[in-house]
C-alpha cells in the first residue's frame, strides 16, 4: 500500500504524552505551524520505495537507546583522505555544527589516509570508491574510551558490498561508529555547473548529512510524521527539500537523550545558521525562539 501522510491526532500521539514536562519543553514539543505535515511522496521519493512505519517517542524510549553518560559524552570526526579548500566543507564549521546541534563537546580526529582500506573504480562514475564495512572495523578499534561516537568523515564516494553500486554512509550503532560521504553532495562529483553560492550550498548539504547520520548513532529512526532532518531521501533533491531542523517526535528523542537545555540550543543554532549564510535556517529558528521569549539573544 503506498504511503499515506499521518493526520495530525497520529503526529501527536508520536510525540507522547507531555503533561510532566516543564513549561518550556512543553512549548517546544508542540506541534504548531512552524513544522509542516509531511507530505504525500512522489514515484522516485524515499517513502514511494522504502515502507517506513515510523518510530513513535515512546517506542523509541522503549528500545533503550544508547544514551550519552558522564563518562562517554563526546562526538569524534575522523575524516579520511584529503578534504581541499574550495571542493570540500569546512572541518572547522562541521565540528562546530555537530557540537551545537548536539549539545555535546565535538573533537575533529588528525586525518587518515586510507591505503589499508579496500577500494574500487565505480562503473558508472569512475570514481574511486571504499568500502565501508573496512572503515567501520577500523573505526572499531579507534573508538576513544569517552567517546559516545566516532564518525568517519569522507570526500570519496562509499560502497559497503560488491553488489551495490554506491551508498551514502552506513552505520554499525551499537558499536557506535559511522562513515559517511560529502562526495555526492558536491555539484562536481556529477559535473555540474558550478553556482555563485556553490560553497553555501555544499555546507548547508554537508551540514544536513552530518546531522542526520549522527542522529541515527542516538538511536533515531526515519521520521514519518513531519518534514524533519530525519526524513529519508532517494536522491539529492529530496536531500535538498529537507529540513535542517528536528521536528518535535524527533526533537523531544534528542532532548531525552542527551538532556539540553532547548532553548539555548535554538539560540546557538541561529547564531551558526546566521554566520554560515543559511538564512532560512536562521529565520526558522529565531522564530522557534520568540516561543520562549528568546528571540533577540539569536542576534548576538
Amino acid at each position: 500500500m503506498a504511503f499515506q501522510p499521518p493526520g495530525p491526532e497520529t503526529c501527536r500521539e508520536a510525540i507522547g504524552d507531555r503533561s510532566s514536562l516543564s513549561g518550556d519543553l512543553r512549548q517546544a514539543f508542540e506541534p504548531g505551524t512552524d513544522f509542516e505535515p509531511i507530505p504525500a511522496p512522489g514515484p522516485r521519493d524515499w517513502l514511494a520505495v522504502h515502507r517506513e512505519l515510523g518510530q513513535t517517542f515512546g517506542q523509541f524510549k522503549d528500545s533503550r537507546p544508547i544514551r550519552p553518560d558522564t563518562r562517554r559524552r563526546k562526538i569524534y570526526l575522523q575524516p579520511l583522505g584529503e578534504f581541499p579548500l574550495g571542493p570540500s566543507p569546512s572541518l572547522d564549521l562541521l565540528e562546530q555544527y555537530a557540537a551545537v546541534y548536539f549539545a555535546l563537546e565535538t573533537e575533529t580526529l588528525p586525518a587518515v589516509h586510507h591505503g589499508n582500506f579496500t577500494a574500487r573504480i565505480n562503473r558508472l562514475t569512475h570514481n574511486r570508491q571504499i568500502l565501508t564495512t573496512d572503515v567501520l572495523r577500523f573505526l572499531m578499534t579507534k573508538l576513544p574510551c569517552d567517546a559516545f561516537c566516532i564518525l568517519a568523515i569522507t570526500m570519496e564516494d562509499l560502497y559497503p558490498e560488491p553488489a551495490w553500486n554506491f551508498v551514502f554512509g552506513q552505520a554499525s550503532l551499537r558499536e557506535r561508529v559511522a562513515v559517511f560521504s560529502f562526495a555526492r553532495y558536491d555539484a562536481t562529483f556529477y559535473a555540474r555547473e558550478l553556482t555563485t553560492d556553490y560553497h553555501t550550498v555544499l555546507l548547508r548539504r554537508s551540514c544536513k548529512v552530518l546531522a542526520h547520520e549522527t542522529a541515527h548513532m542516538f538511536g533515531l529512526a526515519h521520521c514519518i510524521f513531519f518534514k524533519c532532518a530525519m526524513n529519508g531521501s532517494n536522491h539529492l533533491d529530496e536531500s535538498d527539500c529537507r529540513p535542517m531542523h528536528l521536528c518535535p517526535v524527533c526533537l523531544r528523542k534528542l532532548q531525552f537523550s542527551v538532556g539540553f537545555d532547548v532553548a539555548q540550543r535554538y539560540e546557538k543554532l541561529a547564531q551558526f545558521y546566521q554566520a554560515a549564510g543559511f538564512a532560512d535556517e536562521a529565520r526558522w529558528t529565531r522564530n522557534r525562539l520568540r516561543i520562549f521569549g528568546h528571540e533577540n539573544r539569536a542576534h548576538r
